[in-house]
């Protein structure tokens, strides 16, 4: 039905694909690419109820503030555990991205959400972008989305496969016509990968080590098999046992087995999906591969460790950290011939 209303906000509005991941928020605007990238981070005054920062700014303070400013992360594992922080994060972001116009920042958006959650969080992600100003929500799966960043021939009648590795989650999936046929979702991915390390850090060496500290460690030296050259990194933090500031020099063998635990777990959820997979489309990855998309898919040799593990080609694709990001926005392009890879959403409130 013609609404003059939708078509003034359309004409007003950028259609936006969303990536709301645990660790990194990235938005991109149809027709013009990734323009935003920043932690999903707030940070928040206390006393006040206020929000000081988002995004990379938020993070900068992560560690550093006194007792009455925290910074929030308001999702854990994927999914929104804190409803009003992460209406106020996509508000930034959204108003962010129409800041050239000051008439009606209303937009349609696909957002990305991990395949496991329940339709309560569903429905929480849906309320919340609406909350912030959308007009129009469509939620997509995001190993849907990964596959189709990673251009992957998603809607023929071929198998294909993907792992998405974010921040909170481990996604696996086998797709065909345009529908996930198999699918795993762990709640094991990098942030699990930071803890380890700092727990390592604590209990070998005696040393409390920050999360962004141990973030930097895994991408310098982490490493899901072994190295040609292997790494050193030095670890900066407090001892334990004096009290005073220390650093030590960690190999990536020993950050390999502070890891371990949870790469096994990755590679066990891709090894289990597989052995779900039908007969036909184990033959059609078997002459593709398996794509590997996320943040978690530049950890060293991970490729190399599943492709040993499962026997099959695996490899990192394209700018593996903007394939949702990239897919949602895929879907904006050609809505109508991509409605049916989207998630559904029932009808109902989510509980704040």
């Amino acid at each position: 039905m013609f609404n003059p209303i939708n078509i003034l906000f359309g004409l007003f509005s950028r259609d936006i694909g969303i990536d709301l991941g645990t660790a990194n928020t990235l938005v991109m605007v149809r027709n013009q690419g990734i323009i935003i990238n920043e932690p999903s981070v707030v940070a928040i005054n206390k006393k006040t109820h206020q929000v000081l920062a988002v995004g990379t700014e938020a993070k900068r303070m992560v560690g550093r503030t006194p007792a009455h400013i925290v910074a929030i992360r308001p999702l854990r594992d994927g999914v929104i555990s804190d409803f009003d922080v992460t209406e106020q994060m996509l508000h930034y972001f959204i108003r962010k991205v129409h800041e050239r116009f000051a008439l009606f920042p209303r937009p349609r958006v696909v957002i990305g959400i991990p395949s496991g959650v329940t339709e309560v969080e569903k429905r929480a992600v849906h309320d919340a972008a609406m909350s912030a100003g959308c007009r129009e929500v469509y939620l997509i799966e995001e190993p849907m989305a990964a596959a189709i960043g990673a251009t992957l021939p998603v809607t023929e009648s071929v198998g294909s496969m993907v792992v998405d590795i974010g921040g909170g989650t481990s996604e696996v999936a086998v797709i065909s016509l345009g529908g996930i046929v198999v699918s795993r979702s762990i709640r094991v991915a990098g942030d699990e990968l930071d803890e380890d390390i700092i727990s390592y850090a604590r209990q070998k060496h005696n040393l409390l080590i920050g999360e962004r500290m141990a973030e930097a460690a895994k991408i310098q030296a982490g490493s899901a098999f072994p190295l040609e050259d292997e790494l050193i990194v030095t670890l900066r933090g407090r001892d334990l046992i004096t009290g005073l500031p220390k650093a030590i020099e960690v190999s990536s063998v020993e950050l390999r087995e502070a890891i371990a635990g949870s790469v096994d777990l990755i590679v066990a959820a891709v090894k289990d999906t597989l052995e779900e997979t039908p007969p036909e489309l184990v033959a059609d990855l078997m002459e593709s591969g398996i794509a590997l998309a996320g943040g978690g898919a530049l950890l060293l040799g991970l490729a190399e460790r599943l492709s040993h593990e499962t026997k099959m080609h695996v490899y990192v694709a394209d700018d593996p950290m903007t394939c949702v990001v990239r897919g949602a926005g895929e879907v904006l392009q050609d809505l109508p011939a991509l409605r049916k890879v989207l998630a559904e959403v029932q009808s109902g409130p989510a509980p704040r």
